[in-house]
């Protein structure tokens, strides 16, 4: 459910986080929890990845507040500091290895109308069934919209790893897919040996 926003809350918050005010913290924490929690899932294999990502999130904001620019959406803000979060904590564990150049596979389409098929938590446990690389690029493509120059950057990898990784994403998220609209998953999620590699 999206979070909904009351600015006049919001920017009450905001005053008091800037006086380091612990219960304008506590509040500003709540009113958008639920929406950067969803972030951190996205990005996140276990739960207590996304509870570590959410608070380091949250640490940064309430530590940067003052650079706010209150011209601007604050949720797209904390939305922005919360990726960059999830991408840092995993550029710290992770080593994303060198794919093959993008050029050697064929095109998969850019249909998204196969996800609409599946509840949101089984799609959601596909993505985290890839491998973190696949995961994390997947996400700041076809969720995020970050173009494959920009990921590169971020991650630290080339343009065609980024496309490769995508591709690569897509591919077994299209395998997934396949699985669960056969019936063979009993449980109704992905079997959690798929995307390791």
């Amino acid at each position: 459910m999206p979070t909904v926003v009351n600015e006049e809350a919001v920017q009450k918050h905001i005053a008091g986080c800037l006086k380091y005010d612990k219960g304008s913290q506590y509040a500003l924490f709540k009113h958008f929890y639920s929406y950067a929690m969803g972030i951190c899932r996205r990005y996140a294999r276990r739960s207590d990845e996304a509870s570590d990502i959410l608070n380091e999130s949250f640490l940064k904001v309430f530590n940067h507040i003052e650079h706010y620019d209150a011209s601007k959406p604050f949720k797209s803000w904390i939305g922005k500091i919360i990726t960059n979060t999830a991408i840092d904590y995993y550029r710290a564990s992770l080593k994303f290895a060198q794919q093959e150049d993008i050029d050697e596979y064929e095109h998969i389409s850019d249909d998204g109308s196969i996800y609409g098929k599946l509840a949101y938590y089984d799609l959601l446990a596909m993505v985290r069934s890839l491998s973190p690389a696949y995961q994390t690029v997947f996400n700041l493509y076809a969720i995020d919209g970050y173009s494959h120059n920009e990921i590169a950057e971020l991650l630290g990898i080339t343009v065609n790893t980024s496309k490769s990784n995508l591709h690569k994403a897509r591919k077994k998220l299209q395998e997934l897919l396949d699985e669960a609209t056969k019936g063979n998953l009993a449980n109704g999620t992905p079997d959690q040996t798929a995307g390791k590699g």
